[in-house]
């Protein structure tokens, strides 16, 4: 790979400790809780020591002993356009030149917001933040201030960030870690939280008939990736928006994945603009940073005008708005056009037909499922007969021959998500030759994946 040029690394600087992996990582499991500040990094789903990384660009990323990769993780998904795309660097570096923060109004952040209003006309409203977990926050907290309602409906397998009433049956890193929800949640708080099987119209609105005057909201993935990628079947959003509706309830879509990635107005372009509906609110992140921490809460202007200063409900951030971070999602949205969308559906498509086939061809039931440009594998008897269409369908898959089709394509130089139960990210830089690249190692990643055992 030509992409990443060899940089050395000069005396004091903080990167001249890690001469490894394994010894990057046995530093940091004594200073940092699991060695990680995210847990999905740690690979505690496919077993190994994680790969620390110094640099990327482009479709490649590379680890701190100089090999590289060719990067499926994308950042979880805001490396839309692929790492450190010439442009963007230039517009971080021009905004850190005018200063790091200012805590006052800038007029990037309004211009930012102005392209999320154009790309997705019923975010009628927006405010911008750090993080997807606090856009879901103050979504959840306008909805019950909006309605009066103090009860959440949530999906089984869909993950909205760590608050805490959301952790419960989250999918991510709860699905990774096998862990049912999070300790420190109160009682009191779980209990505001109602859980329902994804993709079931007919559970949502058992739901809603015993519980619907104490709902305040229902939140759903647009469309799931955090249990691997399981698509709302057709009409099943369009059926929440009735059902809440109906009951007087706020529908919040969350987009903090699919929203600028799948398409130029997130899953909302692609399915809720033809069928005209509209979520109440929308949360937005990752591809809105351009790699830095950007999100947003966004929707009807009569609910968001509710948060402060202009309504009761507070909300407020030292960095929501940072002029450096804005800067970055700023330039990634406006190039991110029609062309560059069009190559990365093409990349997906072309390494969702070489995943399948070289699975298939070694004889491994699956199945590979996707939601515009982002896909996942589910293994097994059951999900190569039917999919998967909810968490227990996940879960009950052959997930554990997850690892070794990993560690396969790891020792092949591609760089897979760390877990069963996330999705796959391919870039506009993904092109044939990188493409060559994953599809030159998947027939011995699919053969390690066809020896996998279950464990006893």
């Amino acid at each position: 790979m030509t992409q990443v040029e060899d940089d050395t690394v000069a005396p004091g600087n903080a990167l001249a400790w890690t001469a490894t992996s394994v010894e990057a990582f046995a530093h940091a499991t004594a200073v940092i809780p699991g060695g990680v500040n995210s847990p999905v990094r740690a690979y505690r789903s496919v077993g190994g020591t994680p790969r620390f990384l110094e640099s990327a660009l482009g479709a490649y990323v590379r680890d701190v002993e100089g090999r590289d990769y060719v990067d499926l993780v994308g950042s979880w998904g805001p490396a839309l356009l692929g790492h450190a795309h010439p442009q963007v660097v230039e517009a971080v570096q021009q905004a850190a030149a005018r200063g790091l923060g200012f805590g006052a109004p800038t007029t990037t952040e309004v211009e930012l917001v102005d392209e999320i209003r154009d790309r997705v006309p019923v975010a009628e409203r927006v405010r911008l933040v750090s993080t997807g977990t606090e856009a879901v926050m103050t979504a959840l907290r306008l909805a019950r201030a909006w309605t009066g309602r103090d009860k959440i409906v949530k999906f089984a397998g869909c993950y909205h960030g760590h608050s805490d009433s959301l952790l419960a049956e989250a999918g991510s890193g709860i699905a990774t870690l096998a862990l049912p929800g999070s300790a420190g949640v109160t009682a009191a708080v779980a209990a505001e939280t109602i859980v329902v099987p994804y993709n079931d119209v007919a559970a949502l609105q058992a739901v809603f008939d015993e519980h619907g005057a104490s709902i305040a909201a229902v939140i759903t993935e647009a469309a799931p990736a955090n249990m691997g990628v399981v698509p709302p079947l057709p009409g099943f959003n369009r059926e929440l928006r009735r059902i809440t509706q109906h009951h007087d309830a706020v529908l919040i879509q969350d987009e903090v994945l699919t929203g600028f990635r799948v398409g130029r107005a997130g899953w909302w372009g692609l399915e809720g603009a033809s069928e005209q509906w509209a979520p109440d609110l929308l949360t937005f992140g990752k591809v809105i940073g351009g790699g830095l921490p950007v999100a947003a809460v966004a929707g009807r202007a009569d609910i968001m005008e509710q948060l402060a200063p202009v309504g009761p409900v507070y909300q407020a951030g030292t960095l929501s708005g940072n002029p450096v971070a804005t800067a970055a999602g700023l330039a990634t949205l406006r190039l991110a056009d029609a062309e560059a969308y069009a190559r990365v559906d093409a990349a997906a498509v072309h390494l969702r037909r070489a995943v399948t086939g070289a699975l298939a061809e070694a004889g491994v039931p699956h199945a590979l499922q996707w939601a515009g440009s982002l896909f996942s594998v589910v293994f097994g008897e059951q999900a190569a007969a039917e999919g998967a269409r909810d968490y227990a369908c996940v879960q009950a898959s052959e997930h554990w021959r997850y690892g070794p089709f990993f560690h396969a394509l790891l020792e092949a130089g591609v760089l897979a998500p760390p877990s069963p139960f996330e999705a796959w990210f391919v870039s506009a830089a993904h092109d044939e030759t990188v493409l060559d690249q994953v599809i030159e190692a998947l027939p011995a990643a699919a053969q390690a994946a066809a020896e996998a055992r279950a464990p006893e």
